[in-house]
């Protein structure tokens, strides 16, 4: 009778444990195909496009001084956390040097000046993303409105899989509340907070493409920093690709970056 009554409430908790864990299972295999539908309130005034690109002209940014309002402008614009420890640092967008930033385009007579200056990396919003197809909640998504490769951090699970399919690490991963690395007089109260434990990166700052207005390191950058819709030919990214030349990050792996550089 003892050894029939403990198989019964064995059995009882494995069903209940299963019915608990049903709707989370069930939450994540609807997710829609193109993950969840990151919407923001827009008016006339947002700007549109069928794919978003960003321009970045090298030869206007040849000092650590040049980029600093740059990344300073973003960081503070998302309540990007600032941590002294190398292991816990968060970059939205961040400087690097030749060698990182194009390591199939080196050469041994390449010009100095070229090979020297500091590189503004960030996202490249590819339009062949490895990490969406990484993600298995769908955290990570493509819109289909605009091309901009998306990160919904209260969906995130912080498995970090998309980390490990991103080929520019562009992606950083919360090892600590971000709070604590803010200062809290410039906390920036009309972006999303985040927690500990999720993975963030650029998102070409869609929050103010629906109001009108252009990413915030575009506007920093006095015009070093084109940003258009890749699609339209009279858009300022589609002449300055006609009129330069311009080398990308990697494109031999096929994922299409939409971040082109000037050199």
């Amino acid at each position: 009778m003892e050894s029939s009554r403990r198989r019964f409430i064995k059995m009882a908790g494995i069903a209940a444990v299963g019915l608990s864990a049903h709707p989370a299972i069930k939450a994540v295999a609807a997710a829609p195909e193109h993950g969840p539908q990151y919407t923001l309130k827009t008016g006339d005034q947002a700007l549109q496009a069928k794919q978003w690109a960003m321009v970045i002209d090298t030869r206007r940014l040849k000092t650590d001084h040049d980029l600093e309002p740059l990344i300073e402008a973003c960081h503070k614009t998302h309540n990007v956390p600032h941590f002294t420890e190398k292991n816990h640092e968060i970059k939205w967008i961040w400087e690097t040097h030749f060698h990182n930033a194009f390591p199939g385009n080196t050469s041994n007579y390449m010009s100095e000046e070229v090979e020297h200056r500091p590189y503004l990396v960030l996202c490249n919003h590819c339009q062949n993303p490895p990490c969406v197809r990484a993600c298995p909640t769908k955290a990570t998504f493509k819109r289909d409105s605009d091309g901009v490769v998306m990160m919904d951090m209260h969906r995130c699970i912080g498995c970090r899989f998309c980390m490990a399919a991103c080929p520019y690490g562009s992606r950083s991963f919360n090892f600590k509340d971000p709070l604590l690395g803010l200062n809290e007089k410039e906390i920036n109260l009309t972006f999303p907070r985040r927690m500990k434990g999720v993975v963030e990166k650029c998102n070409f700052c869609v929050e103010r493409l629906a109001v009108g207005q252009r990413p915030a390191c575009v506007e920093a950058s006095g015009g070093a920093l084109l940003f258009g819709d890749l699609t339209d030919p009279d858009s300022e990214v589609r002449h300055a690709l006609r009129e330069n030349f311009t080398i990308r990050r990697k494109p031999s792996l096929g994922t299409e970056p939409c971040v082109y550089y000037i050199v």
